[in-house]
């Protein structure tokens, strides 16, 4: 029989009357079966614990919890009879607990620490937030629970933006209070490598530091004892830390400080942009592979997890392909091309970590050319890779973009769309989907640096917590949704900044009497919307005779509620006409449907904003028919250019005329004027005007440049084109 240790006297619970109903705790994620009681317990600071050693170090958290909570502090004695029993309970599985809370006490029963621990932390959504009371009723209730998904986690990205450790250790507290058990660290990049290397001292000395625009030095990284305090304050929390060595691309940083490391030779930058870059690890270079297995060698010896993440995505092979070293690897082991020369690469670490006791995880670029043996897939475009992996025997982490991507603003994945996350489809075959392992929320962070990490996170996390943690059919939204609400005073006593749950306001057009009636609406009640200026808006109507272009937020309950939104309507003789697209959009890149040209809504400078519309690789032709000869005096249009993207400006745009639709007039020819290698993220407005044209028919064509320049960094590669109205006066 286990010792049972009596620690201290914190907190006395004796047996109300069982009518009195005590009111009950948001707690997220549900647990798989609650089971709520009449009656409830009084707590308050005169009863003992008993805990069996095994959890010792959960009821240390137990201890701390309670002192944070309460007025009073835990004190440490003997007594005659525990009211708090934390106990060894061999018949249930891993992770999993039982608590209840009855006439006979408080019972806490797992297999296991983390069981434990995760008990102790829905305990803790029973207890006030610094209330300062020296008691508190507790409900009656019975609680069986274990996760569905053994892999929860968060990704974070800690090379675009440098994150201070005290940050890193509070981001592992709030997985570990929501039973998230996995930080995936995202430690090296373009712009920024984040871990001390012995071996090789340049890489913290150079390429830790990046020159912004303003010519501040801007960067960190982490010391060993930092990482070893980081990775042992995770273990405490039962949250291990998966490092990610970016390997072959993503490595601008390491070859900025030993420029040996790429296939040229030549002396970089630490990158200063966002985007995908051809500068990527040498695979012909036996240099290369010696210093990436030193480096995983330092890795291993920091951080205990079976699994190291060794990324594999992203990586333009432009060098590759032209590197004798490279050709003669492709060469020697009889490999197809530049993208079997990946699988190689891969293998070949995914080899060195076997050897090691360890096991390799890469980004679903590495199911190209072949999965390296024993490898596991973390599937983000989408979830057809992971299944194809999960097809193939291999354990799978699923975070598709289209769900778990926390960096994407509420306008493209909200408070909904998250918790409707399916790691699992249903119509899987079941030995497939056990392979499926879990999930993880990916918190990149090229636009959020730390003070903006929470407003993205929260409250997404608690969605992405539940779906990893809690049975598809146990969950549901509305009622999550409540939950929620009343979370937020505990995210406020943690100081978290969350942020909307989805997009504050929405809008909605419609042609009336020669105008655009707007009809905008909230995604909650008592609150209101204000122009940029601070101006209430008065109606939630708006009447647009020709044009509107202002920025908007929400107010809710007097303070800002998300972000503010640009608003650019244009009313013209198009809008709503008949429209004939000679070519299909992206799915990905709608911008609302057939009518998006020419729906009076114009595009923001958030290419994702959904009012963009996007092909890749054809040209854009349309044609609008006004229904009647008009006058036209005018043409506008606008295009986005953002190169690091794939977004290219057209070649040139021809606009057309026809008053039958047979017979066509050039009306003008805009070539781009902007320089082959311009970089620069903008939209650029195109603005013809005419002396006077009669026509019933007008027609755009937009010529895309197919494939990204040989200067890009993504040589090849289809490119973008994205267009957001054709306005005609």
């Amino acid at each position: 029989m286990r010792a049972i240790v009596l620690l201290f006297a914190a907190i006395l619970l004796f047996a109300c009357t069982p009518e009195l109903n005590v009111e009950q705790p948001s707690l997220i994620p549900i647990p798989q079966q609650v089971e709520w009681k009449d009656g409830a317990f009084l707590l308050d600071s005169k009863v003992p614990l008993s805990f069996d050693t095994l959890f010792a170090n959960e009821a240390e958290f137990l201890k701390a919890m309670v002192s944070e909570s309460m007025q009073f502090s835990p004190v440490v004695g003997s007594f005659p009879k525990a009211m708090i029993a934390m106990t060894y309970n061999e018949s249930l599985g891993a992770e999993e607990y039982l608590l209840k809370i009855n006439e006979a006490g408080i019972t806490i029963s797992a297999s296991d620490p983390a069981g434990m621990f995760y008990g102790v932390q829905t305990f803790r959504q029973f207890l006030p937030h610094n209330s300062g009371q020296d008691e508190i009723l507790l409900p009656f209730v019975s609680i069986d629970d274990a996760p569905a998904f053994k892999h929860r986690g968060m990704l974070l990205d800690c090379c675009r933006h440098f994150m201070d450790p005290d940050f890193v250790k509070r981001y592992i507290d709030l997985l570990a209070r929501f039973k998230m058990n996995v930080l995936h660290w995202h430690l090296t990049e373009d712009q920024g490598w984040r871990l001390a290397i012995d071996a090789y001292p340049d890489l913290t000395n150079v390429g830790a530091w990046r020159i912004e625009d303003s010519g501040e030095r801007y960067g960190g990284f982490y010391t060993k004892n930092e990482v070893r305090e980081i990775v042992a304050y995770a273990a405490e929390r039962h949250v291990k830390v998966i490092p990610e060595i970016e390997m072959p691309g993503h490595s601008s940083a390491a070859i900025a400080a030993y420029p040996w490391l790429g296939c040229t030779g030549e002396s970089i930058e630490v990158e200063t942009e966002w985007g995908v870059f051809k500068d990527i690890y040498c695979a012909g270079n036996d240099s290369t592979i010696a210093f990436l297995e030193t480096v995983l060698d330092e890795v291993m010896e920091l951080f205990p997890s079976e699994i190291i993440h060794l990324g594999g995505d992203e990586a333009p092979k432009a060098h590759w392909e032209e590197c004798d070293k490279c050709k003669k690897r492709i060469a020697e082991h009889g490999l197809k091309d530049a993208h079997e020369l990946q699988s190689f690469f891969i293998q070949h670490f995914a080899n060195y970590l076997k050897q090691h006791g360890r096991k390799a995880i890469g980004w679903d670029e590495i199911l190209e050319g072949g999965l390296p043996e024993g490898a596991m897939v973390q599937s983000w475009r989408g979830m057809q890779g992971g299944i194809e992996a999960a097809t193939a025997g291999r354990d799978v982490v699923m975070s598709p973009t289209s769900h778990a991507y926390f960096d994407y603003d509420v306008k493209s994945t909200d408070l909904a769309e998250v918790y409707h996350f399916q790691p699992v489809a249903d119509s899987l075959d079941k030995e497939i989907a056990k392979h499926i392992i879990g999930g993880e929320c990916n918190m990149w962070t090229e636009h959020a640096p730390q003070d903006k990490v929470d407003a993205k996170m929260f409250p997404r996390m608690l969605a992405m917590a539940e779906v990893l943690w809690t049975n598809q059919k146990v969950r549901n939204y509305d009622e999550f949704l409540n939950r929620v609400q009343g979370m937020y005073h505990y995210l406020d006593f943690l100081d978290v900044d969350y942020g909307p749950e989805g997009v504050p306001f929405t809008f909605e057009s419609a042609i009336k009497n020669n105008g655009l009636e707007v009809i905008f609406n909230t995604s909650f009640q008592d609150g209101y919307l204000a122009l940029e200026n601070g101006v209430k808006m008065t109606s939630d109507t708006l009447f647009v005779t020709e044009s509107f272009d202002q920025y908007i937020y929400a107010v809710r309950n007097g303070e800002k509620y998300g972000d503010s939104t640009q608003v650019s309507l244009s009313y013209h003789y198009g809008v709503g006409k008949p429209i004939v697209l000679q070519n299909g959009y992206s799915t990905y890149y709608t911008g609302g449907g057939d009518q998006a040209l020419n729906d009076g809504v114009r595009g923001s400078f958030d290419f994702r904003d959904g009012h963009w519309q996007a092909l890749t690789g054809n040209d854009m032709e349309i044609q609008i028919d006004l229904l009647e000869v008009q006058f036209i005096t005018r043409l506008i249009t606008s295009f986005y250019t953002y190169a690091n993207a794939w977004i290219f400006m057209p070649l040139e745009v021809k606009f057309e005329s026809s008053e039958n639709g047979v017979d066509w007039s050039v009306l003008g020819v805009y070539r781009n004027e902007l320089a082959e290698d311009d970089k620069r993220q903008e939209i650029v407005p195109i603005d013809l005007s005419l002396k006077g044209r009669n026509a019933r028919y007008i027609r755009m064509t937009a010529k895309n440049r197919g494939v990204c320049p040989p200067w890009h960094d993504a040589p090849g590669e289809p490119a973008w084109l994205f267009c957001d109205e054709l306005i005609i006066r």
